[in-house]
């Protein structure tokens, strides 16, 4: 019998460490949104009530935490335009993933010196990123050609752009208020216009 009792142990093993390992990703998440320097390993470990020795386990150096918070950003923002599709029309699908990339950019606010280097050394792609966001924004505008509720004579790279620059002067926690107001200009100026 003692044979038999491995297997049935390493389910609940794995079930923590998946458990401890999304919750030390969203401790990081939170920490680096709001932290204009990068916050120490202890301190994300300490949010995510686990142990340091827990987080050195899932993410053995700083660079592989930010990359996992970095990575696992890119996929909330394309599976969000997917999701956010199924549950609104595209006009207002786009609205609200233009929060979810603000909250992007925020959430490299406390990594940005680690993310930088990591650029640098070709650890982290951002070519494969640009095409993953640009294909996110893509979605949600043929979906609104469709619709009729998107304009037609823009990119995805417009958007980018756009939301790049916008949220470049008010990105900051402290100027949450300015940059929805910017975000719905944005938008606004986005939306199909019926013909006058």
């Amino acid at each position: 019998m003692a044979p038999d009792s491995p297997p049935e142990a390493a389910p609940h093993l794995r079930a923590d460490a998946a458990r401890n390992r999304a919750s030390l990703l969203a401790a990081a998440t939170q920490a680096f949104a709001t932290s204009d320097t990068e916050p120490s390993m202890r301190e994300i470990a300490r949010q995510a009530g686990v142990g340091v020795g827990t987080l050195y386990r899932h993410f053995p150096t700083r660079e592989s935490l930010v990359d996992a918070v970095y990575q696992d950003q890119v996929v909330r923002l394309t599976t969000g335009a997917h999701t956010l599709l199924a549950a609104h029309p595209p006009a207002e699908a786009l609205r609200l993933w233009m929060d979810l990339f603000a909250d992007w950019l925020t959430t490299k606010h406390g990594m940005t010196d680690t993310l930088l280097a990591m650029i640098d050394t070709g650890e982290i792609s951002l070519a494969h990123s640009r095409r993953e966001l640009l294909s996110a924004i893509t979605t949600i505008l043929d979906a609104g050609a469709t619709a009729g509720d998107i304009r037609t004579d823009i990119t995805a790279e417009d958007v980018a752009a756009a939301l790049l620059g916008l949220l470049a002067v008010s990105g900051k926690a402290e100027h949450n208020t300015q940059a929805q107001r910017l975000l719905d200009l944005l938008m606004d100026g986005l939306r199909a216009h019926p013909a006058r």
